[in-house]
């Protein structure tokens, strides 16, 4: 594939986009992070030290100007919704933009979303009264920021079927986490593996592989033809990588679209923040001098809903009881009080208290820290109290013996459960 072709396809897109309904799936449960989506859908976790992961590719639409949009719910999605309702409930029905909320209601044939596919097929009443002529199908569970008009021209532009955005990942990343692609010299897809065990390298590019974002652009008429089909079917698993895809690949005209940096034509950002290891990753970049993700970027704002706080506070400066952060984020409504804060996201209305240190750490909102605590290399659950004196991740036997979680990495997972304060956060 030509690495400079994606620079062909301008910003003209105003009419594709316009022709086009965008359905983010939000259902997911997110299993591998563990307690994290124990009360709540991975795509309503926080991130970012203010933000949700659905925020991610809601504002990737508003600012592709895609403005009716779809989110299908399932899991647990009582704090997503919720999120929903308070931080975009602004567009105007007069002017055809909407975010309409889809939960799971049995509508078709009495069952849950059993797949991808399933979910789609479930709304296509829906999809049909809105009459687009793309549907945009996005994950809504990875961070990245994504111009969806060059990728809707692309697929215009090749008459395509269905077109795939991808990302150039290391083989043993993609290893049973992501489909993987094989396309031709003109991007068409001639092969998909789904989480495959040993993923298939570009050619040319050892140890790199072709891997799916989970987003696809369908000509509508193709997508109702393919999910109906794809219902009738059975023992399929109603998935679009696991079934559709690679029952389409041979007849039809399925193109992958390179997800690159538009000006650089380097591999852009993307995070599929699906582990606890690269949830906390993906955090401690941003923290970074200067991140991969710029939050920063006024062309291009991330937009969410939060609770209006006061500005973070650092109290006290004596030498043995100094608030201060060094190379953190510290969001709204923090009060660091007599405590250090190195290396961290601390996210809305977090308290560390005098002689504590936290390093290397996401405290996610609602959290005290109590005196003298110190806690390294840790995810701490919304509303958890830590009690005075407290070490995490520091003895990490300690912390199992507590019913802490600890990665194989030695990264430490502390929720309120486990504090024993069942308080069954879903915010």
């Amino acid at each position: 594939m030509n690495e400079n072709n994606i620079t062909d396809y301008s910003r003209h897109v105003s009419r594709l986009t316009r022709d086009t309904v965008a359905l983010i799936l939000a259902g997911g449960q997110g299993s591998r992070l563990y307690e994290l989506t124990n009360w709540r859908a991975k795509p309503g976790l926080h991130f970012g030290g203010k933000y949700r992961i659905i925020d991610f590719p809601l504002s990737n639409c508003i600012n592709s100007g895609i403005r009716r949009i779809g989110v299908l719910t399932q899991y647990k999605a009582h704090s997503l919704i919720r999120h929903l309702v308070h931080g975009w409930s602004w567009f105007r029905a007069s002017k055809r933009e909407f975010i309409e909320i889809l939960p799971a209601s049995q509508r078709v044939g009495g069952e849950w979303y059993r797949g991808t596919a399933d979910a789609i097929y479930q709304n296509l009443d829906i999809i049909r009264t809105h009459s687009p002529s793309f549907v945009l199908v996005l994950a809504g569970d990875h961070i990245y920021k994504m111009d969806y008009g060059p990728f809707l021209a692309m697929h215009a532009e090749l008459n395509a079927d269905m077109t795939v955005s991808c990302v150039e990942v290391p083989v043993e990343e993609a290893a049973g986490q992501l489909g993987v692609m094989t396309v031709d010299e003109t991007g068409r897809v001639i092969a998909f593996d789904e989480k495959p065990e040993k993923p298939n390298s570009i050619p040319g590019k050892p140890g790199i592989c072709l891997a799916s974002m989970g987003n696809y652009i369908f000509n509508t008429e193709f997508l109702y033809e393919q999910v109906i089909k794809d219902a009738d079917t059975p023992d399929s698993a109603h998935d679009f990588g696991r079934n559709v895809l690679p029952s389409i690949i041979k007849d039809y005209r399925i193109f992958a679209y390179p997800f690159r940096d538009l000006e650089t034509g380097k591999q852009a950002y993307w995070r599929d923040v699906g582990t606890l290891d690269a949830y906390w990753d993906a955090n401690m970049e941003l923290v970074s001098v200067v991140p991969q993700l710029n939050l920063y970027d006024t062309d291009w704002p991330i937009n969410t809903h939060q609770l209006q706080s006061p500005p973070a506070k650092f109290i006290f400066d004596e030498d043995d009881r100094r608030g201060t952060a060094i190379q953190s984020m510290v969001s709204g409504g923090c009060v660091v009080s007599g405590a250090k804060v190195r290396g961290s996201m601390l996210f809305s209305r977090v308290r560390a208290n005098s002689g504590s240190m936290v390093a290397d750490s996401v405290i996610l909102p609602d959290v005290e820290i109590g005196e003298k605590c110190n806690i390294k290399r840790a995810i701490i659950d919304r509303g958890s109290i830590v009690p005075d004196g407290y070490e995490i991740g520091i003895d990490h036997e300690a912390d199992r013996a507590r019913g802490f979680r600890v990665t194989k990495s030695g990264l430490t997972l502390v929720t309120p459960d486990m504090l024993g304060q069942s308080l069954h956060f879903t915010r």
